[in-house]
């Protein structure tokens, strides 16, 4: 009986397929309509990227160019390696809110074992290699706290990467006494600001982690073990898969996107200051719902979770363009985020209660 829904879980979840369960006593059975509706679900964000191209290039002329375009990869790149780290986070059935912080607190420590005393550093001027060694490193001791006290004390992921996220912005402020660190070498920030054959460097890192992932996640046995857990912790366990290693590892792994998601935004910014990643945690959860990532875990795709990181980038740089004060950009996200949902619940057929 494990080893059937084992098997039926994790393939399906691959395509993005809600796993066949079946009928519920005393529940209301999925519509037959709903699993080929799913089917569907990571390409119904397609279209809406093709539209928003031809609508903002009607809008302003400049929103197509390739100087603009090649912005908005650059820009999303930092977005995107977080919305990758919640969504591997996400199918195993677990969040973390932490992210942010920890997007803020690593690239700051880093800084400050390379600049000198005189520029708020530790003094201790070590090479940048070293620096950006560090920023990786911290970004898996976060991942190794979080997955200590979620997966093996059984702590409530919300309560404890809501408690990791305030500790990670104290220390972070308190560190850096709320100074703003840009006294490094070029080369510290080059991961941000840098280009490739013309194609921001942090874009080309970003994409090679998505492929990876999805390719993981598609044909390696340990990426249909985090659809698996997701869909069925219980029964994946009894199928011989090492739920709580799983779990645990996929939080380091996210704390080191993470970590490099900060590297990148204090290379665009060209600094780093004591509010860095502040907020994005928001629309990290805004891109992996839009993308039809289940927040209840088991469900959803590594092209979906692009698709909606590409959405979300391409709006925010449209709006951006059209001079929307930031406030609006905010409520518009919202309703974004509120039609994501009510077509996941079309699509799957299952209630979100």
């Amino acid at each position: 009986m494990s080893e059937s829904a084992s098997t039926i879980t994790a393939p399906a979840a691959v395509h993005g397929t809600p796993p066949a369960t079946p009928p519920q006593t005393g529940g209301t059975d999925r519509p037959r309509s709903a699993p080929r509706l799913a089917r569907y679900r990571d390409l119904a964000l397609v279209p809406a990227l093709v539209v928003i191209l031809v609508v903002g290039g009607l809008i302003n002329g400049t929103f197509l160019t390739g100087n603009n375009l090649l912005n908005v990869l650059g820009a999303a790149s930092a977005l995107a390696l977080l919305v990758l780290a919640e969504t591997l986070i996400l199918l195993t059935g677990k969040f973390d809110l932490s992210l942010e912080s920890t997007a803020g607190l690593a690239p700051a420590l880093g800084i400050m074992l390379v600049i000198p005393a005189a520029a708020a550093g530790f003094g201790t001027e070590l090479p940048v290699w070293v620096g950006i060694v560090v920023i990786l490193l911290v970004g898996a001791v976060v991942g190794v706290i979080n997955g200590f006290l979620t997966v093996k004390l059984g702590l409530n992921a919300f309560v404890v990467t809501l408690a990791m996220l305030t500790i990670l912005r104290g220390v972070q402020v308190g560190t850096t006494e709320g100074k703003t660190l840009f006294d490094a070498p070029e080369a510290f920030f080059t991961i941000g600001s840098g280009t490739f054959v013309g194609v921001p460097i942090s874009a080309w890192i970003a994409g090679v982690a998505f492929l990876i992932a999805g390719l993981v996640l598609r044909y390696h046995r340990a990426g249909r073990a985090l659809y698996a857990i997701g869909g069925n912790a219980d029964a994946a366990r009894a199928a011989g898969i090492r739920v709580d290693r799983i779990a645990f590892f996929v939080f380091v792994i996210g704390g080191m996107l993470a970590a490099l998601a900060g590297l990148v935004l204090a290379g665009r910014i060209g600094a780093i200051d004591a509010n860095l990643g502040d907020g994005m945690i928001f629309t990290v959860f805004a891109a992996a719902v839009i993308g039809g990532v289940s927040l209840d875990g088991g469900r959803g795709t590594i092209f979906g979770a692009l698709c909606g990181v590409l959405l979300l980038s391409m709006v925010d740089n449209l709006l951006t363009l059209a001079h929307v004060e930031p406030f609006w950009i905010k409520a518009i996200y919202g309703g974004i985020i509120l039609f994501a949902l009510i077509l996941s619940r079309i699509t799957s057929g299952r209630s979100q209660a």
